[in-house]
């Protein structure tokens, strides 16, 4: 449970009980007339809670969880025993992979790969710092785009296994 939680449940009360007040005064006005006031609390409700869920989703991200998500999202760095530490948190990552990635690269330094969530999808990706490829600087979400590693369009997309290449 996060500390919106509780806030988004009064928020949801607030905007019921507001809701239904309004549809009973317009349904004595005008019984099939909608009301622009519910409207508009319906569209505010909607955005609160996908904004929750969104927020919820994004605090769930741990370090093992990210890295995970590095050989997740490249054959490549498959078997590379990644471990992660928060740079900045649900954003930026950085990253030491405990044995060297594949050698199909000769020099890895700023490479760049995409992460996979355990969900199979595109979440974020990674820069390689060192040539051998064993220091990556990883970002998740918006993050990733902009720092050019993944695009806008592969963000969020399935993914059915790691990518070669």
């Amino acid at each position: 449970m996060t500390e919106s939680t509780p806030l988004l449940a009064a928020l949801g009360d607030a905007l019921e009980a507001s809701a239904a007040a309004d549809l009973a005064s317009s349904r004595a006005r005008l019984p099939r007339r909608r009301s622009r006031r519910l409207v508009a609390l319906v569209a505010v409700a909607a955005a609160a809670v996908v904004s929750g869920a969104s927020f919820a989703a994004v605090e769930l991200t741990s370090n093992e969880e990210v890295a995970a998500s590095l050989p997740a999202g490249s054959l490549w760095l498959a078997g590379t025993e990644p471990s992660c530490t928060t740079v900045t948190q649900d954003v930026e990552y950085h990253c030491v992979l405990g044995k060297a990635p594949a050698n199909a690269i000769s020099d890895w330094k700023g490479t760049v790969e995409p992460t996979v969530d355990a969900t199979k999808h595109v979440n974020g990706g990674c820069r390689s710092l060192a040539s051998d490829g064993r220091e990556w600087e990883c970002y998740l979400g918006q993050a990733a785009v902009d720092q050019q590693i993944v695009s806008a369009g592969f963000l969020g997309q399935e993914v059915t296994g790691p990518g070669v290449g």
